[in-house]
């Protein structure tokens, strides 16, 4: 064996195992969160003392659990993963059996149960066009599917699980089609050949360390969540240091959050830095961006500031403040989100209280050189 032959070994070996091993933490992920949502819907069917709890089910459920990955939003999701997709009952037993080690009695009373779950959802869909069950679990991460979990047109829904499993899209990928109404744009081609051609062509690839990356997945592990935000070592560096800076000056900082992760239409989205400023009594949100200024940054910011005031300000709370970091090597720009401060003797004490611009600037252009 020469050294080329090594190479060429031990890359195939990595490749072939890290998909294998990939394929089996993506199918149990998707199995377990299935069957979470076949027993919540079970209970709230024929549980005892469902009266009990109405409601508030999932909520109560997941302060009972009090797991991460089985948060009350991941609950929720898995109830709807189970109603959208029935079907996929058929297939559940069958992936325990081969690809987990598991005790066959820990499941046996639902078995028959699970299964006819599947066979009369395959039935009534039969006139519809429907991807094989295995199909769903062996091709699409349970990411994907949650993408596809909002599309209430079944034929909506199936085309973009076709083409997604044909053009092996990652979830990036899947987001962009969708948000691109390429459906509607099939529709109303004349030639929908050419245009899937050319997705095609232009499609970004699921890779194998795709899966490995999604929330889902790490949450499934027991990972942080952070860690999957966190890849830019400048960044993160960054962010290390600009969280002493502000704890440092001592003006009422505390910090709160470091990758705040808020849910926003069924997608996650992290704020970099939150802390809570206990004399201007408000929330303050700090976007960090390797990058130049962009419309989209700022927007994104008071996408998390409109956030905050609806579903975590209180009502002694004064509005979130944003503070927007956008820089690059040679250029650094501090841009302030101040939507909604309309009272004059806060915006008057928010000055003293907060670093100015030119402190921000500064700070980042010594990081820079330093980085």
């Amino acid at each position: 064996m020469n050294f080329s032959s090594l190479v060429q070994s031990v890359h195939q070996a990595h490749t072939v195992l890290q998909q294998q091993v990939n394929k089996a933490i993506n199918q149990g992920l998707t199995t377990r969160n299935w069957l979470i949502g076949f027993y919540i819907a079970e209970f709230e069917q024929k549980g005892e003392d469902r009266a009990k709890y109405g409601d508030r089910l999932v909520q109560k459920l997941a302060d009972a659990l009090n797991q991460p990955s089985l948060s009350f939003t991941n609950l929720k999701l898995s109830r709807q993963f189970y109603f959208t997709y029935p079907q996929i009952g058929q297939s559940v037993i069958a992936q325990l059996r081969s690809n987990f080690q598991f005790n066959p009695g820990d499941f046996k009373p639902i078995e028959n149960q699970l299964l006819e779950i599947g066979q009369s959802a395959t039935g009534q869909l039969a006139n519809q066009l429907m991807v094989p069950p295995e199909k769903l679990i062996s091709k699409l991460s349970y990411t994907h599917l949650v993408l596809l979990l909002p599309i209430t047109d079944p034929l909506k829904r199936v085309f973009y699980e076709i083409e997604c499993i044909k053009g092996c899209w990652s979830v990036a990928e899947l987001k962009r089609q969708i948000n691109s109404l390429y459906f509607e744009r099939s529709g109303l081609s004349k030639t929908p050949e050419k245009l899937s051609a050319i997705i095609k062509e232009k499609a970004e690839p699921l890779q194998p360390s795709d899966i490995i990356k999604s929330l889902y997945t790490f949450e499934f592990l027991g990972l942080h969540a952070k860690d999957v935000v966190e890849e830019n070592d400048l960044e993160t560096a960054l962010l290390d240091h600009l969280q002493d800076f502000l704890l440092e000056l001592g003006h009422g900082f505390c910090l709160e959050a470091r990758q705040k992760r808020v849910l926003i239409d069924n997608e996650y989205f992290f704020v970099d830095l939150v802390f809570y400023h206990r004399i201007l009594k408000c929330h303050v949100l700090i976007d960090l961006k390797i990058e130049e200024f962009t419309h989209a940054n700022a927007g994104q910011l008071n996408m998390y500031l409109n956030y905050y005031k609806a579903e975590v300000q209180k009502n002694d709370d004064n509005h979130p403040v944003g503070i927007l970091l956008v820089t690059n090597k040679s250029k650094t720009r501090v841009e302030y989100a101040t939507a909604g401060m309309d009272n004059k003797l806060f915006v008057s004490k928010y000055l003293v209280q907060l670093p100015s611009k030119e402190q921000l600037q500064q700070f980042v252009q010594k990081e820079l050189k330093q980085l």
